[in-house]
């Protein structure tokens, strides 16, 4: 079936991600975003070759042909590394038409091929109708990321919730495969009263917060107030 929750919360996203760069001048683009190391112009180049590549797999459960998100990880960086230097104007126009062109695909995407396989850049086997899904991720955190308005509490609320179970499966899932394991939590939202186990070492430390500071902690993000839990291994 169409994912129509997940293609909605994509096109807020994508709103919001294009409605803050818009009112950023050119010369902020090269300042620092919120995550170390990227500048705002590594950032919205990531968002948009993140968007082409989710178009070979939306091809690829379209045509059955196989088609993967990056032809090499090396590849990936080059091209993210170039669309960085791009001019102001063409960046703008990077980040618009790519987010533009994948809504595009996934609108025309025909019934069956919402169940197609295929492969992320992770190397997971995946069923297409999670294509969104992995945009929408893209969009929100990144629009925060980006640092020009966006906070995690203008986010929604059902979101926030479908992000948590999915961070702390792949959390969960790392520690039983021993893969960048961290310590295990044991997680509530204060203000919705959902809980969540995160597998890993030692005895579960309790993590208590409200929903958008625990979305921020468990994605690795810095917040205010949290200073005090252990730090995590990368989730994706």
């Amino acid at each position: 079936m169409k994912p129509e929750q997940t293609l909605a919360w994509m096109n807020d996203g994508t709103a919001k991600l294009l409605t803050d760069v818009a009112a950023l001048p050119d010369e902020a683009l090269t300042a620092p975003s919120a995550l170390p190391g990227w500048t705002r112009r590594y950032l919205l180049a990531h968002v948009a070759a993140n968007a082409e590549a989710l178009r070979n797999l939306v091809y690829w459960a379209r045509t059955g042909e196989e088609r993967r998100m990056y032809a090499s990880s090396e590849q990936r960086d080059a091209g993210i590394a170039t669309g960085a230097r791009l001019p102001a104007a063409e960046l703008r126009v990077w980040i618009r038409s790519s987010a533009d062109a994948l809504a595009a695909d996934l609108d025309s995407m025909p019934g069956p091929a919402w169940d197609a396989k295929v492969i992320t850049a992770q190397g997971l086997t995946r069923s297409a109708g999670e294509i969104p899904w992995m945009r929408v991720r893209e969009v929100y955190i990144h629009a925060i990321d980006l640092n020009a308005g966006t906070q995690w509490t203008d986010l929604p609320a059902q979101f926030l919730t479908a992000l948590l179970d999915d961070v702390t499966a792949r959390r969960s899932s790392k520690a039983l495969s021993s893969e960048g394991a961290g310590p295990a939590l044991a997680v509530a939202a204060t203000d919705t009263g959902r809980a969540w186990q995160v597998t890993g070492t030692g005895a579960a430390i309790p993590v208590s917060a409200p929903l958008a500071d625990l979305a921020a902690y468990l994605t690795g993000r810095q917040t205010a107030g949290l200073e005090s839990f252990p730090v995590l291994p990368a989730w994706l």
